[in-house]
């Protein structure tokens, strides 16, 4: 069993990150230029946008934090979302979900400019993803498929089964897994929680990538032996004999899981890291114009 190391992976990338900054310097060029918007206080959104504009730093981007009351109107963050659109020093921005419940997250994703979508949420990337043309994707899937290559997992004529069918985790994982694409040619399944007899189905799976945020649902009886497994989710369970009062599980009954498989990702230190880090390259992207060229 091999451990798929997202926060050892990610440290490389980043560095790799800090060289090409470094470079761009060199060449009398600015940095790249990543902006965020955050609506409210709430914690898990305030813990995320900080650890994104904490990554900037670190490789050398610049990076701009939009904070808005939770009792703005949706009028008004649609301004804020079209002044970064025609802000020609800001290469990509990301307006941290979720929002207040009076604003409609659709509208204000549908108003973000696809070029500068770093998000990869925006139905002309998700277009442009299901079409295998150049695209922004979802930082997490993106993230995902940067692991499969550098660990070199095999994915070509497996059978993949996704648990979870979000828009930003589940059904363009599901997408990239099903590409014609060296890390992909799965044949792939999208499960959700209308599934039945869904142990049959990841009994049946060469790869299984959990993404429905249900802790430690996935136990070894329901993963064959040799399977890759990538756990997606992350909830805090109450524990007692810890000194902060709770830990932090996956999607997957990991101790025993782990036991039967060829690959793994811990949570935490799997995928988490990874998702940061692909919207750093996503920015690097959009600074260099390398993704709406054709």
């Amino acid at each position: 069993m091999q451990i798929l190391d997202g926060k050892l992976l990610s440290q490389n990338i980043k560095k790799e990150l800090h060289y090409e900054v470094e470079n761009l310097k060199s060449a009398g060029k600015r940095p790249p230029h990543l902006a965020a918007i955050l609506v409210g206080n709430d914690g898990a959104s305030e813990t995320y946008v900080n650890h994104k504009v904490k990554m900037c730093k670190e490789v050398g981007f610049e990076s701009t934090l939009v904070r808005l009351d939770d009792n703005i109107s949706e009028d008004f963050l649609l301004e804020q979302v079209s002044r970064l659109n025609t802000d020609d020093d800001v290469d990509g921005f990301i307006v941290q979900l979720p929002l207040p419940a009076h604003i409609n997250e659709r509208k204000v994703t549908l108003a973000i400019d696809p070029k500068k979508d770093v998000d990869g949420f925006h139905p002309v990337n998700m277009g442009r993803m299901m079409l295998g043309m150049s695209a922004y994707l979802p930082a997490t899937p993106y993230g995902i498929v940067q692991m499969l290559k550098a660990y070199e997992v095999p994915t070509q004529g497996m059978h993949c089964t996704v648990v979870g069918r979000s828009n930003i985790v589940g059904k363009p994982m599901a997408v990239l897994m099903s590409r014609n694409h060296q890390f992909g040619n799965c044949t792939v399944t999208l499960a959700h929680s209308r599934t039945q007899c869904l142990k049959d189905h990841l009994l049946q799976s060469d790869i299984v990538i959990a993404a429905v945020g249900r802790p430690e649902m996935i136990t070894a009886d329901m993963i064959k032996e040799g399977a890759v497994v990538i756990d997606v989710g992350i909830t805090r369970v109450d524990d007692a004999s810890k000194k902060r009062g709770y830990r932090l599980a996956g999607d997957v009954k990991y101790k025993e899981v782990a036991e039967k498989c060829s690959f793994i990702t811990p949570v935490p230190g799997g995928v988490g890291p990874m998702t940061v880090i692909s919207l750093m390259k996503n920015t690097l992207k959009a600074n260099q114009n390398l993704v709406y060229t054709s």
